[in-house]
């Protein structure tokens, strides 16, 4: 019997794939379950629409993402700092500080797409990863600049 499998089985295959199953085994088990459906032409064709559907979408994440990336590599944040001697910081910048400078310059990043070597705990000019989407990154330029220049 062919079924379409609603979600990932062990030993079997991915979500949204048509595997063919003893009948047994698919009315016994998977269908029961909710592992998988009968793979009935009507069933086919809903979910050739829905893998279309999951194309467009990453098609257009991937659009959003090469922006996001060009538009970060060619900013640079400016996040004024208090110091002390020898420009050590009181505290250190972390990337929730870099995520809220960029959202006033009307970037939205979340803090946890940020990666930084280690805190930043000195005046200077650095360079922070910024994971756009899985696998893709961008690298943007931060200056901690002292807080009243």
């Amino acid at each position: 019997m062919q079924v379409i499998l609603t979600q990932d089985v062990k030993g079997l295959g991915s979500k949204g794939d048509t595997v063919k199953v003893a009948d047994g085994y698919a009315r016994n088990y998977l269908i029961p379950r909710g592992l998988a459906i009968e793979a009935t032409k009507a069933n086919l064709k809903q979910l050739a629409a829905q893998q279309a559907e999951r194309a467009r979408q990453l098609q257009r994440k991937e659009k959003e993402a090469e922006e996001l990336a060009r538009r970060l590599e060619a900013t640079t944040v400016r996040i004024p700092a208090r110091a002390g001697e020898g420009g050590r910081l009181f505290g250190s910048v972390t990337a929730a500080d870099i995520a809220e400078a960029l959202a006033k310059l009307g970037i939205k990043v979340d803090k946890k797409q940020i990666e930084l070597e280690g805190p930043i705990k000195q005046l200077g000019t650095y360079t922070a990863v910024v994971r756009t989407l899985p696998g893709k990154t961008a690298s943007l330029r931060i200056v901690v600049e002292e807080a009243g220049a």
